[in-house]
């Protein structure tokens, strides 16, 4: 079982985000405050988890939280500002929701911009480690795997219910027959090799 908390007695939130590689679609970050005694061993990185049983742990997670909140940063902002800032950003609304006030913050990955007066900690494959910054992976790739399959009606040429927009050749194709959609991410090289494919 992950990790319940970095520190004991500080009120603690894990950030994580989902869709940083994708060619299309938003980026997600959540934010989620977790009860001390909380015990549950099946969270973990949403990356290992099957589909289902992300979207059972989803709601489990959403009811006992502390607190809990789902960012979402679109393609538009994300080509206007570059993925990393909207990945902080996205983080940053997340946190600005949050009904409880964090005392520290906990960020899986190593980039993250300081958060109002909360000190923070990145942790590489936190989301491997920490109960809470686990939580929030499966929160931000459940909200976003929605999203994506909710847009794929509109577009299904380009398989967003499967791929969620990553760079499968099945998507690239439809790039090449079709052309971009509103929903593309125009600074990234959708016809070309994307070294980021987690969905």
């Amino acid at each position: 079982m992950l990790k319940p908390y970095l520190y004991r007695n500080l009120t603690e939130a894990g950030c994580d985000e989902a869709g940083r590689g994708a060619l299309a679609g938003p980026v997600v970050a959540a934010a989620v405050i977790l009860p001390k005694r909380y015990q549950n061993e099946l969270i973990n990185d949403s990356k290992k988890l099957t589909p289902g049983l992300r979207e059972t742990l989803r709601y489990e997670i959403m009811e006992a939280a502390v607190a809990w909140h789902v960012a979402f940063v679109d393609n538009n902002e994300i080509d206007a500002m570059n993925i990393l800032r909207a990945t902080i950003k996205a983080m940053h609304i997340a946190l600005d929701n949050l009904e409880v006030r964090p005392e520290f913050i906990i960020v899986d990955g190593n980039s993250f911009w300081k958060y109002d007066d909360i000190p923070h900690k990145t942790i590489i494959e936190g989301d491997a480690q920490y109960m809470s910054i686990a939580a929030a992976s499966i929160l931000a790739k459940t909200f976003r795997d929605e999203y994506m399959a909710k847009i794929h009606e509109e577009y299904p040429a380009y398989g967003w219910a499967t791929n969620k927009g990553y760079a499968t050749s099945l998507h690239r194709q439809a790039i090449r027959e079709h052309g971009p959609t509103p929903y593309h991410r125009r600074t990234f090289n959708l016809l070309e090799a994307q070294m980021i494919i987690d969905f």
